[in-house]
């Protein structure tokens, strides 16, 4: 009886992560860049009550094989998975927003110098000419350098092969050099090893794995990637979390009332 409270404690915490998940998923449906996360259960193991035993004897007097006997203890959270399947693109018509058009993450380095990962593209240029995300980041090119707007030029120009070009206040393009600069764009190689670290930004981790390569993605100006997360699929899963849940409940109200039972029989 303590088994099939304790199953159904085990159920609630699992439940209520995933509701947690959920949560967080829907409330970022439209943040720029965000990649949805999923929780996988696994069971906790099993208690053996008789293990499985061979086959023996002779025809025609031979014993078959027995199963094992095992009564399951639960459920716990396995994993969260972040998702990183592709956000919808949305114009945006400014210049300096860029969307990546495939694999790969922008560079950014953060006040300890440290490399941060992302594919939130709604970068500005800030006082200084320094290219840099919504948290005044620095954005690296592919040379892991900020990126500055020379003296003169008010703005930049990105093509799709990732070339930067200077725009005067005329809007006359000036190539950023020879070969020209280009913003850094790299390939992780397991994406769901990447580490959030808020703002929409990631950390390396030992399994992620960021390779040197720099990726061949098409790099679209005037545009940023949405939120990857699907509402419609996000309240079916709440509901069957909401459901799973309840019915966790109803097994710790219903190992109450056998326990009640037996208490009474003394009565």
């Amino acid at each position: 009886m303590l088994r099939s409270l304790n199953s159904g404690v085990s159920g609630l915490k699992a439940f209520q992560t995933k509701l947690d998940v959920i949560g967080n998923n829907i409330a970022n449906v439209n943040t720029v860049g965000f990649k949805k996360s999923r929780v996988v259960f696994e069971d906790i193991f099993s208690q053996t009550v008789k293990g499985a035993s061979a086959p023996s004897g002779a025809t025609p007097t031979n014993t078959g094989g027995t199963n094992p006997i095992q009564v399951g203890l639960g459920t716990k959270v396995g994993s969260t998975d972040t998702v990183f399947t592709p956000g919808s693109p949305t114009t945006t018509n400014i210049g300096t927003d860029l969307y990546i058009d495939g694999d790969g993450f922008f560079q950014v380095r953060d006040a300890s110098g440290n490399k941060l990962f992302t594919r939130a593209g709604n970068f500005v240029v800030d006082q200084n000419g320094l290219l840099v995300n919504q948290n005044g980041m620095p954005v690296l090119d592919s040379g892991g350098n900020e990126i500055k707007v020379p003296t003169g030029y008010i703005s930049v120009s990105v093509s799709q092969d990732g070339s930067i070009s200077w725009l005067d206040s005329s809007g006359t393009p000036t190539s950023s050099g020879t070969p020209p600069i280009k913003i850094g764009v790299v390939i992780v190689d397991n994406p769901a090893g990447l580490k959030k670290v808020g703002g929409s930004l990631y950390r390396d981790t030992p399994n992620a794995k960021i390779s040197i390569t720099t990726s061949k993605a098409q790099i679209i100006s005037g545009a940023l990637e949405m939120s990857n997360v699907d509402l419609s699929e996000e309240m079916t899963d709440m509901i069957t979390a909401q459901r799973g849940f309840q019915a966790n409940a109803k097994i710790i109200t219903v190992s109450d009332s056998v326990l009640e039972e037996l208490v009474n029989l003394k009565r």
